[in-house]
């Protein structure tokens, strides 16, 4: 490896010569820095990166705790992460929790979940990292930073419940108030709407965007036209009945994985989505470009949501190096800064318009 004294022996003048010019410093003469630098390249100098962490008393990497690589929306928030991290220049060491391939949905709020993460905060500080980022599997209120942490921290696609950690989570309210908007622009007022599990945040909130879209629109929510799902497949086959028996014209679905089911259940009763009777989802996964026909749904911001995670920790770690904030919350929430992400309406063959 080339250091900066072969680079100074080379370029005739001394090692704090070169290392002035190479950081923009000291009063060099251009024909002296033009030397040095043009010496720089020939001789493919890299600058030592532990040495300069070292020195600077940073590692410029952080930690990022995923819940389970295997969710669909982790992949793409981490390559979001990731984006922005290789273009600030810093390192990402990955954890993943395994937990939903382990537990299924049966680990929230137990104490060995709580118990795990804090021993993998704990390795990573070990590791010197700047700051961590926790990936959520889906959107609850997690608890789950210990008290006593020190690092700056971020949680994705989740609500931390503490004021000193920003959350960055998707705008479910958006995305629904979005669909539902062009189903209604499309002439539909009989429309049939599967949610997912009572429980889930993202099943509330685009619950109330449906509804205070419809209602702006001059409609009501009809309770016999809404059906709870599971975000499963057969809840989607096994509901679709009901609606249909209340004359819905479009079957609105709050993830695709349901959508799909409602195109089973109708493949069976003979009648073809996008023609007899209009389907929509949410989520926007791989499988929707797929269906026959391709489902219009909504596009979760997922790799945005990661980099918006991976800019507010680093900013967090600008503040904290030079006493000074660049950039603040949505501050939505008195449990701490909430950056919300607004969704894409992806419109396909399966919806279309009625007289």
């Amino acid at each position: 490896m080339v250091t900066i004294r072969e680079i100074a022996e080379k370029s005739g003048v001394s090692i704090a010569t070169v290392s002035n010019i190479m950081n923009n410093k000291g009063k060099a003469s251009a024909e002296t820095a033009e030397r040095v630098r043009k010496v720089i390249e020939e001789m493919n100098y890299v600058p030592n990166a532990v040495a300069q962490n070292l020195k600077s008393k940073r590692s410029k990497s952080i930690g990022v705790i995923v819940e389970d690589m295997t969710i669909f929306s982790i992949p793409d928030v981490l390559d979001g992460i990731t984006d922005y991290c290789d273009r600030q220049g810093y390192q990402v060491f990955l954890v993943n929790l395994r937990l939903f391939k382990n537990y299924c949905d049966t680990y929230y709020n137990q104490d060995f979940y709580y118990e795990k993460v804090h021993k993998e905060i704990h390795k990573l500080e070990n590791l010197q990292v700047e700051g961590i980022i926790y990936v959520c599997a889906h959107e609850r209120e997690i608890p789950v930073f210990p008290e006593d942490m020190n690092l700056p921290a971020v949680m994705a696609y989740g609500y931390s419940c503490r004021s000193n950690i920003p959350s960055v989570v998707v705008d479910d309210w958006d995305g629904m108030s979005q669909i539902t908007e062009c189903v209604l622009k499309a002439g539909h007022r009989k429309i049939g709407l599967i949610t997912g599990k009572r429980d889930s945040m993202h099943a509330q909130a685009r619950l109330i965007g449906f509804e205070e879209t419809l209602f702006r629109y001059g409609g009501v929510m009809a309770p016999e036209m809404v059906q709870i799902g599971d975000w499963e497949r057969k809840s989607g086959y096994d509901l679709t009945d009901r609606l249909l028996d209340q004359g819905a014209t479009v079957i609105m679905c709050m993830n695709d994985l349901m959508a799909g089911g409602v195109y089973d259940r109708l493949e069976e009763k003979g009648l073809i989505p996008g023609r007899d009777i209009s389907v929509t989802g949410y989520d926007d996964r791989q499988l929707s470009t797929y269906y026959r026909p391709p489902l219009t749904t909504v596009q979760l911001p997922l790799h945005d949501i990661g980099y918006r995670a991976g800019e507010v920790l680093l900013d967090m770690l600008y503040a904290r190096y030079h006493g000074k904030k660049k950039t603040t919350g949505d501050d939505k929430s008195k449990e701490g800064p909430i950056y919300e992400i607004p969704c894409k309406l992806v419109v396909r063959k399966s919806l279309v318009k009625i007289e």
